[in-house]
């Protein structure tokens, strides 16, 4: 069994082909992984970052990303805004979205973490501040994170996922892989 730990940067499809718009030249994951026979286990999206898992077996796989198992997956967010006390409560009760109630989540304010700089920056409002969470979920909806943030008064500016399960980021580079345990 193979299991790739992958830091996907900005701007990336987490997928191996651009099934796009022909003539796209939009960047996947074939351009970072030359390993035959191994797969993402679930996706991130193209303006997110980080952690990415990618096997060879299925079993594995489908534990990873399928919501049914209930994997928790931890995200740095730096959003819009001065994060309240009231946001956090909010988040960790489960966000009301347009498609349901989300599982509560763990939430804490952090300190800027001091990620590589991302390319291209975030933009910056001179009157708006930033602040950044760490927010662990533990099912997997489209652009969950970005929509929770929003609803509770903080736009994601940027996403990195951090750790799925026991697998974590790490030391690893935007672009490097490291062979993972399994």
């Amino acid at each position: 069994m193979t299991l790739i730990l992958f830091n996907k940067p900005y701007d990336v499809l987490s997928q191996f082909t651009d099934r796009g718009t022909a003539g796209s030249a939009r960047r996947t994951l074939s351009a970072f992984i030359d390993m035959p026979g191994v797969y993402p286990a679930g996706r991130l999206d193209r303006d997110s970052e980080g952690l990415m898992l990618l096997t060879d077996d299925g079993r594995l796989q489908a534990r990873i990303a399928d919501p049914k198992y209930k994997m928790p997956k931890t995200y740095l967010a730096q959003v819009e805004g001065a994060v309240t006390g009231e946001a956090l409560a909010i988040l960790r009760a489960g966000v009301r979205l347009k498609d349901g109630l989300t599982r509560p989540a763990e939430a804490e304010s952090i300190t800027d973490p001091a990620l590589w700089p991302r390319d291209p920056p975030i933009r910056v409002r001179q009157s708006v501040p930033d602040s950044w969470i760490r927010l662990t979920i533990s099912e997997g909806r489209n652009r969950q994170v970005r929509r929770m943030t929003a609803a509770v008064g903080h736009p994601t500016l940027r996403l990195v996922r951090w750790r799925i399960g026991d697998w974590a980021l790490g030391d690893l580079a935007p672009g490097e892989w490291r062979r993972g345990d399994g």
